[in-house]
């Protein structure tokens, strides 16, 4: 070897290999400039899945790409004489070929190629979305209990599910929150999953998510329009007048529940009329339940979630009973 020339690097010598990752939940086709440099410059692109839904992308841009699934001895042997391979990863990420190739890194008996992981594509925010509307597709097809069921069956959970997130943000569990996040989500998608069967008027999670992003936007014309909004209450008035419009009601109390537990009830219908301009005496009577009703639009006046109020002291409640119960137990 000529003394004035560089000695060859290791890479140079031993090569490179370039896993290259794909996410399922992006076109194919739409890949990072990065990975197409990789791509072109390769001089062997593998990949085990010759139904991979990147393959007839990558075949049009030119690429040649190799049905093969190489062991991790066979890529080292690939990338001698400094050689690049890039492999597309299947879904899978190639856990045979990367665990081969620690293991013959780790016996210190071969010189290793270097190993470089490539996203080619990333997830957009909301995309892990798309594989709940996958999963419950296929739960909906294949499994025998839910398979079955209806609106009607399912609207227990909804309610359950409910008051579990409801307790989840009172109690300030942030594991907990996420969990119960997911089971509220998961009755959205269940519901729009079986609407899709319906003979007469179906409709899918896509609708679901359409029709609420188009209440979002038209309610929000300080964000998405022309007209400004400084307070909360500047926004709330926006809201209301936007859905005064839309429903064209006769009545304020048109789309307040009337299953819904009574102290929400009482606050909700004294919001609406005081949201209105009304002044409507609270109905007069011996019963408990007319305290209870004026007590819970009091507090909604106030700016107190009865509701919420009630369940704080109910908590302190039950801890002095199961003090009483640990007392008496001793």
């Amino acid at each position: 070897m000529n003394a004035h020339s560089p000695a060859p690097s290791s890479e140079a010598a031993t090569g490179r290999v370039v896993l290259l990752t794909t996410s399922h939940r992006v076109a194919p086709g739409l890949l990072s400039w990065p990975a197409w440099q990789a791509l072109h410059t390769a001089d062997r692109v593998l990949c085990a899945d010759g139904a991979h839904p990147q393959l007839p992308y990558l075949r049009e841009a030119g690429i040649q790409v190799e049905e093969a699934s190489p062991t991790a001895e066979e890529i080292v042997g690939a990338c001698s004489g400094g050689r690049t391979v890039v492999v597309v990863a299947t879904g899978e990420g190639e856990p045979a070929l990367t665990d081969g190739l620690a293991r013959l890194a780790g016996s210190g008996r071969v010189r290793m190629p270097g190993l470089e992981l490539l996203p080619a594509s990333y997830d957009l925010p909301g995309a892990r979305l798309l594989d709940l509307v996958q999963v419950m597709d296929r739960i909906r097809a294949e499994c025998p209990w839910s398979s079955r069921q209806t609106h009607k069956g399912l609207a227990k959970y909804g309610i359950e599910e409910a008051y579990e997130l409801v307790e989840a943000i009172e109690e300030g569990d942030r594991d907990e929150l996420r969990e119960e996040l997911g089971d509220v989500l998961l009755q959205v998608v269940f519901h729009a999953r079986i609407a899709e069967e319906d003979p007469d008027a179906p409709f899918s999670v896509d609708d679901v998510a359409g029709g609420i992003v188009a209440k979002l936007i038209h309610r929000h014309p300080h964000v998405f329009g022309e007209e400004t909004a400084d307070t909360p209450e500047d926004v709330k008035a926006h809201w209301m007048r936007t859905k005064a419009e839309e429903k064209r009601r006769s009545s304020v109390t048109e789309g307040v529940p009337i299953g819904q537990p009574g102290l929400a009830l009482a606050a909700k219908l004294g919001s609406r009329a005081r949201s209105a301009g009304l002044e409507v005496p609270l109905p007069a009577g011996e019963d408990v339940g007319y305290e209870l009703l004026a007590l819970a639009v009091r507090a909604e006046a106030a700016g107190v979630d009865p509701e919420a109020a009630l369940r704080a002291a109910a908590r302190v409640y039950r801890d002095a009973i199961r003090a009483a119960e640990g007392q008496s137990g001793g």
